[in-house]
């Protein structure tokens, strides 16, 4: 068994003491790895690991040592701490050996400078010789680079059995646990027989005169301890220690003592039995205890911890902050930290946001962390995925990475929707969760995100795309969210999401909304919290508005909807609708790359058939490409975005109504409608 450092076996034992369900892994949040008093370096998690978990492991050890450049340009390595258990004279001597058999090259001369001060071995290096390389071949061929090989067996009620680190901890608070209730019960049986003992004293001091008399008038001890036992019912210890009391003990004084002895005493009794009659009194005490030792004996590790590349995951070397993530419209990708992104006035001209090539601009902004996953949806029903730390990183003026270059995507294809996940490892998360999508013609599918756990490089399908559709949004949804879907006429619909039956992946869909032949659907929403959330419809020319969900009321699935935007030739057509709350702040880009940054809370609520107010002034020759919320409440508390950033985008402020309200459409409900978009599209597999 390896040494450990006694303030981290200390945390982990008091940690276990606190939950007795805490896992190997959690256990080594506290136990990192073996402490040697000869201090080095540890090189390499996996057979640290191995051994905290199994018991059986292997332990690479490497000295201390860093590379000196001298005045004259020569190097030499100084080695101030070697592996535990090698022995300094004996690693000397070989290396040494090593270097008159022209096995080491590069070493001139080995000094052993080691004082009371501490350890010191000294490699002079060769004028033409490379330190970095001499030293990696002593770490190979001497005793600078050892190995402690775990094999932890102990007798556990007499049978050797092989303990993992939970399973050492375990057995060492049993038999903690067991020292104590022995002592307990022994330092409780001495008390009971003190208490006993101050008991008859305190009976002899109340008769104190017949007690007297009764001495006096015994022949021998013997009579005299009968005497005392049948007058005053006392038991012999009682009767020997009355008669062996000194004459001092009469005094006011000295009695006084005996009656704060026996109080104290009894008090001491009761504590004692409390604790062999609580368990968790018991756990309290080895927790006090423990923390004790920690504080008095426990120091600093002395063994550095080097993670060998093999052992080191993007986790652990990528911080999970928050970060902005830009699609442009040929397929290029990128992120960017989030903090580049300063917050303007509503109507401003905005920053330069990407720089794209000239008929390129930014189509997709959303906000992620680091180790999210991005799922990312082809408009031709294709869906792939990427942890978010895999996307290059890019500053805002750069154009990023071609998609291309990261997914397998086929030519012609492009990505189209993403949804922001936090993990596709949750199984309750899984099957609670569902992706809806919809097309451009108006078809509208739901699938268990369970079915996009396992992508494969190459993509899946994530729904079967008709001749002249394609998908064009998709949102992660809980099964009981509201759904939102606009055409660009300045149209839509509210349906219930549980109208759309959860179908499998390779399935089309069916109607969710009735399109002209001339219309399309630019957008879907997925109400979260309908008392919060309001809707924002943004059109091309940078118009838009901010209204109540209550304007849209609830009707059937595959209606024509109501007005959400008084279309004109000054705001040109829908081309975004999004959830927003007073929290969010709105991030709009134009076709020329421009971005714009805002409060949703500087805007304020319109009615539904307005024709809104400017959002971004633009040129002449610029639209508006691709609107996107930030929810700052999120990130700030917690460095984590939810899922439905992806989709919920722009809002609007809306100082002055510019048109008053229309009528709505005459198919307002949509109840003329067919459901489905053919008998058996449902079905389709």
């Amino acid at each position: 068994m390896p040494p450990h450092n006694l303030t981290e076996v200390c945390n982990a034992i008091i940690a276990y003491i606190a939950n007795k369900d805490i896992t190997i892994d959690e256990l080594i949040k506290h136990v990192k790895a073996p402490d040697f008093p000869t201090g080095g370096i540890i090189y390499g998690y996996t057979g640290v690991k191995a051994a905290l978990e199994t018991g059986r492991g292997r332990v690479v050890m490497r000295a201390k040592a860093n590379i000196e450049t001298l005045d004259n340009g020569r190097e030499r390595i100084i080695v101030s701490e070697i592996p535990y258990l090698t022995n300094k004279a004996e690693m000397i001597k070989k290396t040494a050996d090593l270097v008159n058999e022209k096995k080491l090259e590069g070493i001139s001369d080995i000094r052993d400078e080691s004082d009371r001060t501490g350890m010191r071995v000294v490699y002079e290096i060769k004028r033409d010789a490379m330190a970095s390389v001499v030293l990696n071949n002593l770490y190979k061929y001497t005793g600078l680079q050892s190995s402690f090989s775990v094999n932890n067996i102990a007798l556990v009620g007499g049978r050797p059995m092989i303990l993992n680190l939970r399973d050492l901890i375990h057995y060492y608070v049993e038999h903690r646990h067991e020292v104590l209730v022995r002592k307990t019960k022994y330092e409780l049986a001495e008390a009971e027989k003190r208490a006993h003992i101050l008991e008859g004293l305190l009976i002899a001091l109340d008769h104190l005169d017949e007690v007297i008399a009764l001495i006096r008038a015994s022949a021998t001890p013997d009579i005299a301890r009968d005497g005392l036992m049948s007058s005053f019912a006392l038991s012999e210890i009682q009767a020997k220690a009355i008669l062996e009391m000194r004459l001092q003990r009469l005094t006011g004084l000295e009695r006084d003592k005996i009656k704060e002895e026996y109080a104290e005493l009894m008090k001491t009794i009761d504590y004692l039995k409390s604790i062999l009659g609580d368990e968790s009194l018991r756990m309290q005490i080895l927790t006090q205890e423990t923390t004790e030792m920690r504080d008095k004996y426990g120091d600093a590790r002395r063994t550095e911890i080097v993670y060998a590349a093999e052992d080191i995951s993007m986790e652990d070397m990528i911080e999970d902050e928050a970060v902005v993530i830009t699609i442009s419209h040929l397929g290029y990708i990128k992120r960017t930290p989030l903090n580049e992104y300063r917050t303007q006035n509503r109507g401003g001209r905005g920053s330069q946001g990407s720089t794209t090539r000239e008929e390129d601009f930014v189509e997709h902004l959303f906000i992620a962390t680091n180790h999210n996953y991005i799922l990312l949806f082809t408009e031709k029903g294709r869906c792939f995925w990427l942890r978010a730390y895999e996307i290059p990183e890019g500053n805002k003026q750069s154009k990023g990475r071609a998609m291309q270059n990261l997914i397998n995507i086929e030519s012609g294809d492009k990505v189209r929707a993403f949804i922001n996940v936090k993990n596709l490892e949750d199984e309750e998360y899984l099957n609670n969760n569902f992706i809806t999508m919809c097309t451009k013609q108006g078809t509208i599918k739901k699938t268990a995100l369970e079915a996009y756990s396992n992508v494969r490089s190459n993509g899946i399908n994530a729904i079967n795309i008709v001749d002249g559709d394609e998908l064009i949004e998709a949102k992660l949804t809980n099964g009981n969210n509201e759904i939102l879907l606009a055409v660009k006429s300045g149209r839509a619909i509210r349906f219930n999401e549980q109208t759309v039956r959860t179908v499998g992946r390779n399935s089309i869909g069916v109607r969710g909304i009735d399109c002209d032949e001339k219309d399309e659907v630019i957008g879907m929403v997925c109400i979260h919290d309908a008392q919060k959330e309001t809707i924002l419809v943004v059109s091309e020319k940078g118009y838009g508005k901010r209204t109540d969900l209550e304007d849209y009321r609830v009707t059937n699935r595959g209606g024509k909807g109501v007005k959400t935007l008084n279309i004109t030739d000054k705001t040109g057509d829908l081309i975004a609708i999004k959830s927003v709350v007073n929290e969010d702040d709105l991030m709009i880009i134009n076709k020329s790359g421009i971005t714009i940054r805002m409060a949703v809370q500087d805007l304020r609520v319109m009615g539904r058939a307005t024709q809104g107010v400017r959002l971004i002034k633009l040129e002449d020759d610029d639209a508006i490409a691709s609107v996107a919320k930030v929810d700052n409440d999120m990130i700030e508390e917690e460095m984590n975005v939810v899922d439905s950033i992806n989709s919920d985008g722009v809002a609007n402020d809306g100082i002055e109504n510019m048109a008053g309200e229309n009528n709505e459409s005459n198919s307002d409900d949509g109840s003329n409608n067919e459901d489905n978009i053919n008998p058996t599209d449902e079905e389709n597999a």
